[in-house]
């Protein structure tokens, strides 16, 4: 039987970033600000964290560093993907090699290869990782999709522990659920699918609400998982105008907008992202304060 990485809401966190590189210092504020709060798990260089942008150097000493931080109080989960197969199973084995819990591996990106390619690419990874790898579909940004047999086949494998389903296609995702039967676990890569996920057997959620509300997200799953469905339910659809505010424009353009009010980090991301529109702002802050965020 695999072991479960996390079960309930794993933070796809930012970086923390100024002109002069990461802000460690903001950085770990965050990572304790998040544990406090209850969160279940922490997800470092994830698309969130700007990793397509982070340089060698920069994404394999924020994962040294949040690792280290952390200490083991939640597991740290080590986005690992890449275009690139040869550099993804290097980042996989460093990130192994200085502690983290379990990898987060994205579809190839640009190189739109085939599902046979797919499992070829995931097969590589994990037989080369000493950790439990979590695949992630996001076929929106990378155009290339697991597809339900895909994900089947890969669930065989002895190292793969789990798949972040973000394809927003909800049937699709119900067919992987049908076809894995716990062979893997299954976690929300979408905030507004959280619910309907762990309907169809989820884990949870890889969460990017959980930057700014670590607490709730963790709820929305502990929730379910404790019976209360209508709670569940009822705090899932409060959340929605936020989460729809967090996806106005192309994340993390508007969680690090959102961070930033917060304190967490300066408004800045590296090009070709560019500070949040004026007009999404706004509404933004608007929720914001609804909450009691700011």
């Amino acid at each position: 039987m695999k072991k479960t990485v996390f079960k309930g809401a794993a933070t796809a966190l930012i970086t923390p970033l100024t002109q002069d590189g990461i802000d460690f210092d903001n950085f770990a504020r965050l990572a304790d600000w998040q544990i406090a709060e209850g969160i279940d798990a922490l997800v470092v260089c994830g698309t969130t964290g700007e990793s397509a942008t982070l340089n060698d150097a920069e994404h394999k000493e924020a994962i040294r560093f949040l690792v280290k931080h952390v200490n083991g109080r939640v597991p740290v989960i080590a986005g690992t993907g890449s275009n690139d197969t040869d550099y993804a199973i290097s980042l996989t084995k460093f990130a192994g090699d200085v502690g983290a819990d379990a990898v987060l591996t994205v579809t190839p990106y640009y190189n739109k290869c085939t599902q046979k390619g797919l499992i070829r690419n995931f097969e590589a990874i994990a037989d080369a990782s000493s950790v439990p790898v979590i695949l992630y579909n996001v076929p929106s940004r990378t155009g290339c999709n697991i597809l339900p047999k895909t994900a089947c086949a890969l669930a065989e494998h002895p190292n793969i522990a789990g798949i972040k389903e973000a394809s927003g296609d909800i049937s699709q995702v119900a067919e992987t659920a049908s076809l894995i039967q716990g062979k893997m676990d299954l976690y929300s890569g979408n905030d507004d699918q959280i619910l309907p996920i762990l309907s169809l057997g989820g884990k949870g959620v890889i969460s990017v609400l959980s930057n700014l509300m670590p607490k709730q997200a963790s709820e929305i799953c502990h929730r379910f998982f404790d019976k209360d469905i209508e709670g569940s339910l009822k705090l899932q659809m409060r959340l929605l105008p936020l989460i729809h505010a967090l996806f106005s424009e192309v994340n993390p353009i508007p969680v690090k907008a959102a961070m930033a009010k917060m304190g967490f980090c300066e408004d800045y991301l590296r090009m070709p992202l560019t500070p949040m529109e004026e007009e999404h702002r706004t509404v933004l802050f608007e929720l914001m304060r609804n909450e009691g965020l700011i």
